[in-house]
């Protein structure tokens, strides 16, 4: 297959990159590692008249720890967000995350934030930044502006991002001392798409019978990434002792309401839901010492 013709551009600035989207508005996309937009090109399912090449705008590139936030540039690679020891030690859920996203050779090439961008309902990123309660930064011509994770994710394939904005960067807030962390995906083959995916964070709280504070977080089973705020009710009020990781699995399933397709029924998804939201929370509680 081969792309509909399209003009290029590949500004060294975010400004001139900002600047030609703002020009050629809907008629132009910006290309970061290209893992998902080039085949939706070849496939003729996207007809941008202009790509905008972001590769060579070294700004969008880093990965930082300021104050305790990381600071990750929209352009970070993957595998390389992925192989930093400072992610590693402060924020695991990610470093685990970004373990189960296709191959090596796609994530040496795919962004983190070309992937919470393309926002496909069945990707990994979207629902761990989710999790972590994240923040987007964009840029436009009317400046800059930073969107909550919770607000950021709109449908699927859609953002809060306009036409004429850039992501530039991503902010993840530090995790409390003694946060445990749970990530638990099926697929049909290893480096697909996820079917379900969850995430779960537990974390200390003195608030509450069982002094934890729970984010529970399911994708692969609608428009984009979920909080399973029935089961976070749960977790909160029961801690993670008798039958609460049961308890929890029930109430996210019953939140879910996954459509049959090619790949699966709805009910089986259903029940991946329940099954891996226990094992989540399992592994969670017990990173968290519990």
């Amino acid at each position: 297959m081969k792309p509909p013709p399209f003009a290029y551009e590949c500004p060294t600035e975010v400004a001139d990159a900002v600047s030609l989207l703002s020009t050629h508005g809907a008629d132009a996309r910006p290309l970061a590692g290209g893992q998902s937009l080039v085949p939706l090109l070849n496939f003729r399912l996207a007809r941008p008249a202009i790509l905008v090449d972001l590769n060579r705008i070294a700004a969008l590139g880093q990965v930082t720890v300021e104050d305790g936030t990381l600071r990750i540039g929209a352009m970070a690679r993957q595998a390389a967000v992925e192989a930093d020891p400072g992610v590693a030690r402060g924020w695991p859920l990610l470093t685990e995350a970004i373990g189960h996203i296709a191959h090596p050779q796609i994530r040496n090439r795919g962004t983190i934030g070309g992937s919470l961008a393309h926002n496909d309902p069945a990707a990994e990123l979207p629902a761990v930044m989710l999790a972590l309660d994240a923040e987007m930064t964009a840029q436009g011509p009317a400046g800059v502006r930073t969107i909550q994770a919770e607000e950021f994710f709109a449908g699927t394939m859609e953002t809060a991002l306009a036409p004429d904005e850039l992501l530039t960067e991503i902010r993840v807030p530090a995790l409390p001392q003694g946060t445990g962390w749970g990530f638990q995906e099926a697929a049909r083959r290893q480096g697909d798409f996820a079917l379900v995916a969850v995430a779960v964070l537990l974390r200390p709280s003195g608030s509450g019978a069982s002094g934890i504070e729970a984010r529970v977080v399911v994708t692969g089973t609608g428009d984009g990434p979920q909080r399973m705020r029935g089961a976070e009710a749960v977790l909160t009020e029961r801690g993670t002792g008798g039958d609460a990781y049961e308890e929890a699995g029930d109430a996210a399933a019953d939140a879910s309401e996954p459509a049959d397709d090619p790949h699966a029924p709805g009910w089986y998804r259903r029940k991946l839901v329940a099954a891996l939201t226990r094992r989540a929370c399992r592994q969670a509680a017990t990173r968290m010492g519990r």
